[in-house]
C-alpha cells in the first residue's frame, strides 16, 4: 500500500494483537519503515507505563534509524521518557490536559476526532494534527458504519491543521481518500499483517 501514497503520508498505528504469531512488533515496524511508512503511532492501550516505555524505546531505535517520527498514544509519561516526537490522545482527554500547557509545549500533539465540531475545537485548543475516522467500515469497529469521504472532506474544509484519515483504508479505497485534501492516512490492520 505504501507505493500508492504519492505525495501524501502513511502513518502506521500499532496493534500487536493483530501480528502473525511468527513475527513481532519491532519486525513489523521495520518492514513498514523499509516500505515507506512516514511515521509510527504506538497505540497499545492495554500496556501499563513500564511496558509501554520499554516497547517505545525499542521502536524508537527503528524510527530513528529510518528518520521517521514516533508518536505515543495515551501516556504522556512514556512519551516524555522515551523522548518521542509526539503525543496522541482522544478528544475528551485532550480537552482535559490543555490546561497543563507545559506538558505538551515541546511536543507535536495529535487528537482523534469523530465529529466535525470536535475537529474545529481541537484546532482551537492547540492540536497540531487530527486523526479523523473511522472513514470506512473496519474490523476494529465492528458493526459501526464508516463516516465516509464526505465527513473527511468537511473536516478538511473546516480546519487548517493536517488531517489524517483512519478506518478501513485498504488498497482498493486508498485513492478515494488521498484524492481529498487530507494530509495522509493511518493504517493499522494492513500494516500489522505486512509481509
Amino acid at each position: 500500500m505504501f507505493n500508492l501514497k504519492e505525495n501524501k503520508k502513511i502513518y502506521v498505528v500499532t496493534n500487536r494483537k493483530l501480528i502473525d504469531k511468527d513475527s513481532n512488533l519491532c519486525k513489523v515496524i521495520e518492514k513498514c519503515a523499509l516500505k515507506g511508512a512516514d511515521g509510527v503511532i504506538l497505540r497499545e492501550k492495554d500496556l501499563e507505563y513500564k511496558d509501554l516505555k520499554h516497547l517505545g524505546e525499542s521502536i524508537k531505535i527503528i524510527t530513528d534509524k529510518y528518520k521517521i517520527p514516533l508518536i505515543i498514544n495515551g501516556n504522556i509519561n512514556a512519551v516524555l521518557d522515551v523522548n518521542a516526537y509526539g503525543f496522541h490522545t482522544g478528544f475528551q482527554n485532550f480537552k482535559s490536559i490543555r490546561g497543563n500547557e507545559n506538558i505538551c509545549e515541546n511536543l507535536v500533539v495529535g487528537v482523534s476526532v469523530h465529529k466535525v465540531e470536535e475537529a474545529v475545537e481541537a484546532e482551537k485548543l492547540g492540536a497540531n494534527y487530527l486523526i479523523a475516522g473511522h472513514i470506512f467500515e473496519t474490523d476494529c469497529k465492528l458493526g459501526l458504519k464508516g463516516r465516509g469521504i464526505e465527513f473527511l472532506e468537511e473536516i478538511c474544509e473546516k480546519v487548517t491543521i493536517p488531517v489524517i484519515a483512519i478506518g478501513g483504508i485498504k488498497e482498493n479505497n486508498i485513492k478515494k481518500v488521498l484524492n481529498t485534501k487530507v494530509y495522509g492516512v493511518a493504517i493499522m490492520s494492513s500494516a500489522m499483517k505486512i509481509r
